[in-house]
């Protein structure tokens, strides 16, 4: 979870970028870092390891002065937290520095075609790559244009990338560009100053005139105004939007609501996912927070995933994960069931929770009953130092950022990737996966971000839900199909639609059509199947034409190349490529998109659906375990708004 800040006025740099900095810390971070051209036109570097207090020390030992500077909190991916991997990283000569938020994908390749130049490497980040291509781009064939050899090097980049580029050639001005759907950048007018920073909140104490870069978009910024080109170099108009001072109004940017933002945000969310658990080099997944010694993982005969709504359906994806890649048995239950059955539960069971907020009663009163059983428990939670963390064995962060809307959705992506990650841990560890097949897994996980992003940006770009949403939003029955590891994303797809346009949608294991759902079949329900190109593609096709074969209607989440179901489906809802056991990640975001645009079409309170509530502390009928009071009808719309508020605040919004 980066964070990036950048400053170019008459000010001194280094408070204003520190003050940024600090108003990103609800984010995480592992280390921070600052850079500023000083009045004899050097540029100074501080990095520490750790919390930012820690640069702020250093700095206030060892001042910076200059109107020039750019800042930087780290989540290691490449590395572990260190003063000598923190950014800003600066090119041989110290002319150059640049901090990143992202992955390069391709960074071992660039590496050592970048060391055969006689470049020498000074700490273990992807990041440190994208410096010294930009000096090599410089001074190697770009007539010494800083902004050309930055639009070249970016061409040679795999992966999505928020950067910033600092000069001491050109003490004026910074240079910041978006690759994919990695991270923000939103600049900020100020008079006779600007600001750069990855999130708003970031800058929104100095200036509300905000223009926000897409991918494949760059900016040359400088205290008198900023110029916008495409990454040919062509200039482009970018608009300036004004936002209100009010912090929740601020935080949604560019975006109608926080769900269409957060939406939005799952190329970064998932880039953020992934941080500091991979080793590219050693081809290793790291879960240090989870706490379980080699030992204990070998021991396991038996995993448990215990969760409610959204995250249920996250846990049934995790099953096809854990059991594939680790070769464990593995229960997916209800939180709000599982302690009402007698489960059986024993020491060598792992107990896993997935919840947002960390804090739904159900599901800790469950990880209550495991542990009561001497069950290992674990939670992966998005909150940090919520209930759910503080009482399990270990735990793993989302890293999602916050999720202000009611209806989870980047929460939902986040929790599947970290399930992903725990497979090819448990796999790892109890020596299922050699060091080939990990390798080729790690490898096309780290695309994944990028992935998500390219169907981003064609959603925006295209308005293609929107005119769905035109075309659907009268219809009162939908019916969701998926097959195999895509069954859980039917379910969910048909909940987001339930959730918050009110429409009734049910999900439905797609070999069981036939087996009642096919008598509900016309031209007034339509069904919606989640049908990426994979072992049960021929399957699918065949649910598909039996749709058709009754007058239905049917929209296809499928691949944007496939021509046999552009043929077949009335409409297609197009996914990249990637992995059959990745696909479910892609597959779920057309799905959110098109409920986000039903529900608005329908006029719903999209943030703020009826009668639901972000985390569910009290149980339905039952005592409130903080206050024992009954939980009646009134006292959960109370608890809702009380919820409500409070996510706001535990994010600092």
């Amino acid at each position: 979870m980066c964070g990036i800040v950048g400053y170019v006025g008459t000010q001194d740099a280094a408070p204003i970028v520190l003050h940024g900095l600090r108003q990103l810390e609800y984010r995480g971070y592992d280390s921070a870092g600052l850079a500023v051209i000083d009045r004899a036109g050097q540029v100074q570097v501080r990095r520490e390891a750790g919390k930012l207090i820690n640069l702020e020390q250093a700095i206030a030992a060892e001042p910076v002065y200059g109107a020039i500077g750019v800042g930087h909190t780290r989540w290691a991916t490449h590395g572990p937290p260190s003063r000598r991997n923190a950014h800003p990283h600066s090119s041989p000569d110290g002319e150059l520095v640049v901090v990143q938020n992202g992955i390069v994908e391709n960074f071992m390749e660039l590496r050592r075609m970048l060391q055969a130049e006689g470049y020498v490497f000074q700490s273990d980040t992807d990041t440190e790559v994208i410096v010294h291509l930009i000096h090599h781009h410089l001074h190697n064939g770009s007539a010494g244009d800083l902004e050309v050899a930055v639009r070249e090097a970016l061409a040679e980049l795999q992966g999505p990338s928020a950067i910033v580029v600092l000069s001491r050639r050109h003490p004026d001005r910074l240079i910041t560009a978006r690759l994919g759907n990695a991270g923000g950048v939103t600049v900020g007018y100020g008079d006779g100053e600007m600001y750069i920073a990855s999130d708003i909140p970031a800058i929104l104490r100095h200036t509300r005139r905000l223009a926000f870069l897409e991918s494949r978009q760059m900016a040359v910024v400088t205290a008198d105004g900023v110029r916008f080109t495409d990454l040919k170099g062509e200039p482009i108009w970018k608009e300036v939007v004004a936002i209100d001072w009010n912090p929740m109004a601020a935080e949604k940017g560019e975006y109608r609501h926080f769900m269409q933002k957060e939406i939005f945000e799952q190329g970064r969310s998932l880039t953020d996912t992934l941080r500091s658990r991979l080793d590219f080099a050693e081809s290793v997944v790291t879960l240090p927070s989870l706490g379980l010694t080699p030992q204990q993982v070998r021991e396991l005969t038996k995993v448990t995933i215990v969760a409610c709504g959204t995250s249920y359906y996250a846990g049934l994806v995790g099953k096809y994960y854990l059991e594939r890649l680790a070769r464990i048995p593995v229960e997916v239950d209800y939180a709000s069931e599982f302690r009402y059955r007698q489960p059986i539960v024993e020491s060598t069971h792992l107990v896993l929770a997935i919840t947002q907020s960390g804090e739904t009663v159900d599901t800790l009163a469950t990880l209550e009953e495991a542990r009561a059983h001497g069950a290992y428990t674990a939670a992966i939670v998005n909150a940090i130092g919520s209930q759910a963390a503080r009482v399990t064995d270990g735990h793993i962060y989302m890293q999602a950022g916050p999720e202000i809307g009611v209806a989870s959705s980047k929460a939902f992506t986040a929790s599947i990737t970290d399930l992903y990650l725990l497979g090819l841990y448990l796999g790892q560890e109890r020596g299922v996966l050699d060091v080939e097949l990990r390798t080729a897994l790690i490898r096309e996980l780290s695309s994944l971000p990028g992935l998500a992003g390219e169907l981003l940006e064609e959603a925006w770009r295209s308005g293609r839900y929107r005119q769905l949403a035109e075309r659907f939003y009268t219809y009162h029955n939908f019916l969701y199909l998926g097959r195999g590891i895509n069954y859980p994303i039917a379910r969910e797809g048909a909940l987001k639609l339930k959730e918050i346009s009110y429409i009734h949608a049910e999900g439905y294991p797609a070999g069981e059509m036939k087996h009642g759902p096919i008598a509900l079949i016309d031209a007034s329900m339509p069904t919606v199947v989640v049908a990426p190109h994979d072992s049960v593609y021929d399957k699918m096709l065949s649910q598909v034409e039996q749709v058709k074969a009754r007058n239905g209607v049917v929209l296809a989440v499928a691949h944007a190349d496939d021509p046999v179901m552009a043929q077949k489906a009335d409409f297609v809802l197009p996914v990249p490529r990637t992995s059959e056991l990745l696909a479910p990640i892609l597959a779920v975001i057309p799905l959110q998109i098109f409920a986000y645009e039903m529900a608005v079409r329908r006029g719903a309170d999209v943030d703020q659906p009826r009668n639901l509530a972000k985390s569910v502390t009290v149980e339905k009928g039952g005592r409130d375990k903080e206050t024992g009071r009954q939980g009646d009808r009134e006292t959960r719309r109370q608890g809702d708004r009380e919820t409500k508020r409070g996510a706001s605040r535990s994010y600092g919004l």
